[in-house]
């Protein structure tokens, strides 16, 4: 693990917080070890490092300095970020990852298409590296566009092993452009990740001070006056939660990185007045969701999770971890302009600069507002009361229209099982060795069940026989004996702590401190691809899942269930089936399916686009739809690596 600057295992005090130059104004210095050297070097004319096939990547403990602490990351070469690689589709590459820690590591390829025992998710179809060993991982690249890469055991991602790879088409590329840089973005900490784990179980407000005030109190008395202020703060207390909470790690302990540099003068990226200038933005945060956008410039976005996208014009986009998204800008003035990227609870910002020179820096605008959650959050969209908007923008009357039913209430909806697979299941928990504790055993508080009928299903479950045989398989020609179990248990309790009544398609809405904001900002639905889909058949079944927490205890899940308790999810080689996701959390969940293409419903038939990671609002159901056509043991999870690690993950077995 990190060697941390705070005693290992010691509870780091609030005081002690490694802090951001963005969130409390004071200075931080990265060493040139933060430097990313792909995008860095020469960048009037080698913006991309050059293609290749072949790579040593040599994983290994570097020496780091972010503001007056020093301390070790883990990172590729000498480097952290680790070093951007270039692919040509077509090709096969080969990779050597030696191993140089005192510890097993592993490489996983994030979104590439690739056999399942290359994927790098130690504990399933792959073992992880050994200390002091090498692995070499050989596929052929079947894709292009922006991905990246990332280690998949324990806290080494949060580490610093992480890195941008983009792949270049065999073709002629949809868009053109006179330059071509990446943007990797990401959260940095001194803290050990095992502590910051701990601390968020023993509160899950550990790092989120920005709680409402008394002044914010009256600030609401005087806007909406005193009984629905007050009806307000009694529905948010008594359900244990906060309409402040939209980041589990916040700016008091994470810096916010652009290109491995810290805010403070940031990464430049040069250019002549008329070019055109492609920016593949990738967020490698382990936490934090981005709000990203250049003042004075239009940006067409292209690219979304390394496919091709109509454009679409913004003036803002935000990205959640693991995401891609390749924008095209124009700047015909001789000026600085300044890549501006707010965390989504706006405690802090990366920052970089697109000048005609080095040394140049444009102005850094305000932070916006923060956000507060609401009603439609909670999964109470359109109930009286529900209101949407930012600090101090809640509407009135909060409490009408909610209504809480026993705990015995049924939920509905079905999701796939399997047979027990205990040692994939134990085999798979290596790569999130991060000292979680199971709190199953611990007494949750107790809370009303708020009303499920008032959920729609845009889609009709599948029908079963009573044993839950399908009456189709892939291609509707035979039958395919699959178990289907009602998750007639989920209700609330303590892996459980609330359950949307009205989970809404929020595909439409920008999020949380972006709608209404004045700007035009990338949404969902703006997404269309260039191509139709390739698989065009109707899918057999659908999978539900509600994405389930408790944020008191910090326990997360699918269906109620933590990693450790549940079942691999089964899928028949060349299937097509859709899933359901019900996020009955406050928390955005970005979820990751490996090695297949996750084909978001977002109104676009045909051309809906694929994507690798799906970010799920709060309150939010939506759906999409995937064709198992690679065999092998795939993860499934939340890349919020804190929610992953402490149980918001799934194996998916395709035989």
């Amino acid at each position: 693990m990190i060697e941390s600057v705070f005693p290992k295992h010691a509870p780091i005090g609030r005081r002690r917080f490694v802090t951001g130059a963005a969130a409390l104004g004071c200075g931080a210095a990265v060493s040139p070890a933060l430097a990313h050297k792909a995008v860095t070097e020469s960048p009037l004319s080698a913006e991309l490092p050059d293609v290749s096939s072949s790579f040593l990547l040599n994983v290994e403990k570097i020496p780091v300095r972010v503001g007056r602490q020093k301390t070790k990351g883990i990172g590729i070469n000498g480097s952290i970020p680790a070093p951007t690689l270039r692919w040509r589709e077509g090709d096969t590459v080969e990779l050597q990852v030696r191993n140089h820690l005192h510890e097993d590591t592993s490489i996983h390829w994030h979104g590439i298409r690739l056999p399942a025992d290359m994927d790098g998710v130690p504990g399933l179809s792959f073992a992880g590296i050994p200390a002091g060993e090498t692995f070499t991982y050989r596929f052929p690249v079947r894709q292009s566009g922006t991905y990246w890469y990332h280690s998949h055991s324990g806290g080494q991602e949060q580490a610093g092993l992480y890195g941008a790879l983009v792949i270049d088409p065999a073709d002629r590329p949809a868009y053109t452009a006179d330059r071509d840089y990446v943007v990797l973005l990401s959260d940095w900490t001194d803290a050990d990740p095992m502590d910051i784990v701990s601390n968020l179980k023993f509160d899950g407000d550990y790092y989120n001070f920005r709680q409402r005030t008394v002044g914010d109190f009256l600030h609401d008395v005087r806007k909406d006056g005193l009984m629905a202020s007050v009806r307000d703060r009694l529905m948010w207390g008594g359900m244990n939660m906060a309409p402040t909470d939209i980041s589990d790690v916040s700016g008091i302990i994470y810096t916010y990185l652009m290109n491995g540099r810290s805010p403070d003068k940031g990464w430049t990226g040069l250019f002549r007045p008329g070019e055109r200038i492609r920016l593949r933005f990738i967020n490698a945060a382990s936490m934090t969701l981005f709000d990203v956008r250049i003042p004075g410039l239009t940006m067409q976005v292209v690219a979304s999770d390394g496919n091709d996208v109509e454009p679409v014009h913004v003036d803002e986009f935000r990205i959640a971890p693991a995401e891609t998204y390749d924008v095209i800008v124009q700047p015909a003035a001789d000026e600085a302009y300044t890549i501006f990227v707010q965390s989504e609870d706006r405690t802090g910002y990366a920052r970089g600069t697109l000048a005609t020179r080095e040394g140049a820096l444009g102005a850094i605008p305000p932070m916006d507002p923060r956000p507060l959650r609401t009603m439609a959050d909670m999964g109470m969209a359109g109930m009286k009361g529900m209101g949407m908007g930012m600090d101090g923008e809640q509407k009135s009357d909060p409490m009408a229209g909610m209504h809480m039913e026993p705990h015995d209430q049924a939920s509905s909806g079905k999701t796939v099982t399997a047979v027990p697979q205990k040692a994939h299941r134990h085999a798979a928990m290596d790569h999130m060795n991060m000292g979680q504790a199971d709190r199953g055993d611990m007494a949750g508080m107790e809370m009303g069940r708020m009303d499920m009928s008032g959920m729609s299903m845009r889609h009709p479950m599948p029908e079963t026989h009573s044993d839950g045989a399908r009456q189709s398989g892939p291609s509707g020609d035979h039958a395919v004996a699959l178990p289907v179990n009602q998750p007639s248990s989920l209700k609330t309790g303590v892996e459980v702590q609330s359950l949307a009544s009205n989970p809404q398609n929020r595909l439409g809405e920008a999020g949380d401190g972006l709608d209404g904001n004045g700007r035009r900002c990338l949404r969902y639905t703006d997404l269309r691809a260039l191509k139709p889909g390739s698989d065009l058949r109707e899918p057999s079944r659908e999978i539900v899942f509600h994405l389930t927490g408790n944020m008191e205890r910090f326990i997360w899940g699918f269906n109620g269930k933590k990693f450790s308790e549940a079942e691999p999810v089964r899928l028949l080689v060349g299937e097509r089936v859709r899933f359901i996701l019900i996020n009955d959390t406050m928390m955005e969940h970005p979820i990751h399916l490996h090695g297949l293409w996750s084909e978001l419903e977002n109104g676009h038939g045909r051309f809906q686009p694929y994507k690798h990671t799906v970010n799920v609002k709060p309150g939010e159901r939506l759906s999409y739809l995937v064709t198992a056509d690679v065999p092998g043991l795939w993860a499934y999870h939340c890349h919020l690596l804190y929610h992953m690690d402490t149980g918001m993950f799934r194996t998916v077995v395709v035989a």
